[in-house]
């Protein structure tokens, strides 16, 4: 049985590389780990090895060709006929039948091949499968959504390189599907692909929707098929002009084949040519009382995961201590008033968020230690010029805590949008990796659910994080000796002890409060 040998990563960001010579012809019979190709990056010449002992049965590419990262680069029988495309996963399972698509396409079953899961962040090697949006046998469109995967960073959704009919799916609702595995099998229409195409997928970030769509009614004589609700069957470009528009794309009547949303679509819809369908009425189905004494185990995965293993390596690695003071918001209160029914004509949604940031890089250019790191071992400090402030944010996948780059540079306006695309992004699970890379420091909000003081735990490798607690009125003596009613909120800081020291954060806190306390004065600080 003859399979595809896939080029695997030679490199950090390398997706091509140049075939300088063959090591190996047509025919040859060779050893595991025996070097089959030398290839030219733009930083080395490397070798390939061989992956599986065997006989080689087909060269993909001829001496100076650019052979794609993650495509096939030869196709070779192993020597015992058992291994399967590409690296097995590490489930038993789904490994045992990724064999069936190759031998389909020996057997006369059509040109059927494997869909290997591609990169889909940096530095992640595996995912789970949350959810299939396809079944066997379904035949599929090119770009079509075909599963949901958790990564230890955000629910990512996979769409289909070609069109054509599902053969086989590889794992189950909650396998564990690894990175350049096959994830299922694709009949191909209209013939194979070129065994030199890469799998170029740009796996779009996607929101996780709970049930399988509901059945449609068969739409009028030339009109359109309308969803009742459920999975809407749409291009990652088309979901994000559907979210840049702020419509839900599972209410729009798709005109496409089986109901698929194009662009066009959704434009309409925007604009009132086509009526909302209503919503399907679902019932729950009621699990059984679980029996007394019972115990539900379940493994820790994705974001929870990730979360776990950051929170431990910070806490066991950066000595903490925690600083707490209380502001008074009532002003800050009060102007925010003012301006939010103003802008919000305009579309630009004004929470407190985006004064707490640019409050906070004011006093950062007056302690720049607040916005350091520290090496590894302690021996250098690195001060960054960029505030790029991170907010904790409590998704349905679990914390994500995006940041908002430049802080410094940006208007409070500019950081409102930011801040709302980002929040939408991150209660969605889907953000962008470099959203959530690179950040300085972090703010959490918990006040936003509960609480007045917290001990946060500090987003390593920063050197500090502050958590905002709600704002309560509270009876306070004013100038004149008065007891009136203001708006206090508390906020806890947790410091890194090894390059901050307590009077340092209680005069930088005491200068982000005066910013807060009276919002003209960051007036006369911002350039």
């Amino acid at each position: 049985m003859s399979i595809d040998f896939i080029l695997p990563d030679i490199g950090e960001g390398i997706v091509e590389c140049e075939l300088v010579e063959w090591l190996v012809n047509e025919g040859d019979i060779i050893e595991e780990d025996q070097p089959v190709a030398d290839v030219m990056t733009d930083k080395a010449l490397v070798q390939i090895p061989a992956m599986h002992a065997g006989k080689v049965d087909k060269l993909y590419y001829s001496k100076g060709d650019i052979a794609k990262v993650h495509a096939p680069l030869f196709a070779m029988t192993p020597q015992d006929g058992a291994e399967a495309a590409a690296p097995a996963p590490s489930t038993p399972e789904p490994a045992q039948e990724a064999a069936p698509a190759a031998e389909a396409a020996t057997n006369g079953g059509g040109n059927v091949e494997d869909f290997i899961l591609p990169d889909i962040g940096e530095g992640i090697v595996e995912c789970e499968l949350v959810e299939w949006l396809v079944a066997e046998g379904d035949v599929i469109e090119e770009d079509q959504p075909v599963a949901d995967v958790m990564t230890d960073k955000a629910l990512v959704q996979i769409p289909a390189m070609h069109a054509g009919k599902v053969v086989k799916l590889y794992y189950s609702k909650g396998d564990i599907a690894k990175v350049h595995s096959p994830l299922f099998a694709i009949e191909v229409a209209g013939g194979a692909a070129k065994p030199a195409a890469a799998p170029a997928v740009a796996p779009a970030p996607a929101v996780a929707q709970a049930p399988v769509e509901a059945p449609v009614a068969p739409a009028a004589k030339g009109g359109v098929k309308k969803k009742t609700g459920g999975k809407a069957l749409a291009s990652p470009a088309v979901r994000r002009i559907a979210r840049e528009l702020n419509v839900n794309i599972h209410e729009i009547p798709g005109s496409g084949k089986k109901g698929r949303v194009y662009k066009e679509d959704v434009i309409a819809f925007k604009e009132g040519g086509a009526a909302q369908a209503p919503a399907a009425t679902t019932t729950a189905a009621v699990s059984p009382a679980a029996a007394e004494g019972s115990v539900k185990v379940e493994p820790i995965r994705g974001i929870k995961a990730a979360m776990a293993k950051a929170m431990t390596e910070s806490v066991s690695t950066i000595p903490h201590f925690t600083y707490c003071e209380e502001i008074d918001m009532t002003n800050l209160i009060k102007l925010r008033g003012e301006l939010k029914e103003v802008y919000a004509k305009q579309d630009i949604k004004l929470t407190m968020m985006p004064f707490f940031m640019k409050a906070m890089s004011l006093a950062l250019k007056e302690f720049p230690v607040i916005n350091s790191q520290v090496n590894a071992d302690c021996t250098e400090i690195s001060y960054f010029s960029d505030h790029n402030i991170g907010m904790a944010v409590d998704s349905k996948v679990g914390l994500l805590v995006p940041n908002v780059k430049q802080v410094q540079s940006k208007s409070i306006l500019d950081l409102a949008k930011d801040i709302s695309r980002l929040t939408t992004d991150a209660r969605d699970g889907r953000v962008a990796s470099d959203d959530l890379k690179g950040g300085t420091i972090t703010i959490s909000n918990i006040g936003a659910i509960g609480g007045t003081v917290a001990t946060p735990i500090i987003n390593k490798p920063e050197a500090a994080i502050v958590a905002l607690g709600k704002v309560q009125n509270l009876p306070r003596f004013n100038e004149k000796g008065e007891v009136e009613a203001r708006a206090i909120m508390q906020v806890s800081w947790s410091g890194d002890h090894r390059v901050i020291d307590g009077g340092t954060i209680a005069r930088f806190n005491n200068l982000w409060k005066s910013f807060l306390e009276e919002p003209t004065n960051m007036l006369v600080h911002m350039s």
